[in-house]
């Protein structure tokens, strides 16, 4: 076959960038295993942090362990009740690309979610799984949470981290340096970080 007759290769849509966003403890107030849509509070800062990301051209992704269903604390269905409620207060200018929770716990889980899963964070299934549904790239993405289960989640992924001293964040602040995670206040100055020429120089 003559090379002018060679097959071409189909095209590929090129890989997004995205911000995945622990929720609890970094999107909104820490509160112990919330559930209650009433008991729901943005952080201060975090509606036009979101905005900011999304105007610069990341997909918004939230990455949760909800291991209160493992307990028996709450159903999946109340937790995507809160997710709903969540998305409604953020308003239609903000697009949340994706939400995805794991239910699971390796050693307190009842029945079907006892289980040592793959997307309990710090494992990266949640990244990895959101990543493949919605054509991210790992390497131009980050992980933002306030606990060390995100940093290896997000190092385990391939994406850049940052621990925020909102929610747990504080005590975490020594270990993560160690995994070269960024250690920044809120979401809002990792979002001037992300956004700057020399975020990670």
């Amino acid at each position: 076959m003559p090379p002018d007759s060679l097959p071409l290769t189909p095209h590929k849509k090129p890989l997004k960038k995205a911000v995945f966003l622990d929720r609890d403890g970094t999107i909104n107030v820490e509160k112990d295993y919330l559930v209650e849509p009433e008991d729901f509070e943005f952080i201060s800062g975090v509606p036009a942090a979101l905005k900011k990301l999304q105007a610069a051209g990341y997909l918004l992704v939230v990455v949760t362990n909800q291991a209160g269903i493992a307990r028996g604390y709450f159903t999946p269905q109340q937790v995507e009740n809160l997710h709903r409620y969540m998305v409604k207060l953020l308003g239609d200018e903000i697009d949340i690309a994706g939400i995805y929770y794991c239910p699971h716990h390796p050693t307190c889980g009842q029945g079907e979610y006892l289980l040592d899963c793959d997307c309990r964070k710090g494992k990266p299934g949640m990244l990895l799984e959101a990543a493949e549904e919605l054509s991210i790239n790992l390497s131009a993405s980050y992980m933002v949470g306030d606990k060390m289960a995100d940093v290896h989640a997000g190092a385990a992924a391939g994406c850049k981290t940052f621990l925020v001293r909102t929610g747990y964040g504080k005590q975490f602040e020594g270990e993560a340096v160690k995994y070269c995670a960024k250690v920044v206040d809120d979401l809002g100055a990792a979002v001037d970080l992300i956004l700057s020429a020399g975020e990670f120089s």
